[in-house]
């Protein structure tokens, strides 16, 4: 009966020990796991604080954005005290007359073309582009 019971005991120990190395594995699966989930956290956090400031209104001081560019674009600042078209020349008053026709639909690279087009010396291929220009829109 004394090895019976020697037996059971060596054999729990046997499986608490075995259970002990589960339990650290676990334990060090789950210290992963925390890391990896604080770094997703954190990750979400920035590309929240991101899009917020991409959708924040700039703020403009003495006629320069404050927005910080994001990727490859960069913030233009807004024109104030320029000239007007009439120092343009004809093809460039051309296309600022047509944009300014054009309003907020904005001009088109067709309509541009158009224009640019009957801006062009009045020969056979000039002619054809913009008849086929006009009859296309």
């Amino acid at each position: 009966m004394r090895a019976v019971l020697e037996t059971r005991r060596m054999a729990a120990a046997v499986r608490v020990e075995e259970l002990e190395a589960e339990l650290e594995r676990v334990r060090a699966a789950l210290a992963e796991a925390e890391e990896v989930l604080r770094c997703r956290v954190i990750g979400l956090e920035q590309y929240l604080e991101a899009l917020a400031e991409a959708d924040a209104p700039a703020v403009v001081a003495d006629g320069v954005s404050q927005r910080k560019p994001v990727g490859p674009r960069q913030a233009v600042p807004h024109r104030q005290d320029a000239a007007g078209t009439e120092v343009l020349s004809v093809d460039y008053q051309a296309l600022m007359a047509a944009a300014g026709e054009a309003g907020a639909d904005g001009l088109g690279a067709r309509r541009a073309a158009v224009v640019l087009g009957a801006l062009a010396p009045a020969g056979w291929g000039a002619r054809t582009r913009t008849a086929t220009a006009l009859r296309t829109e």
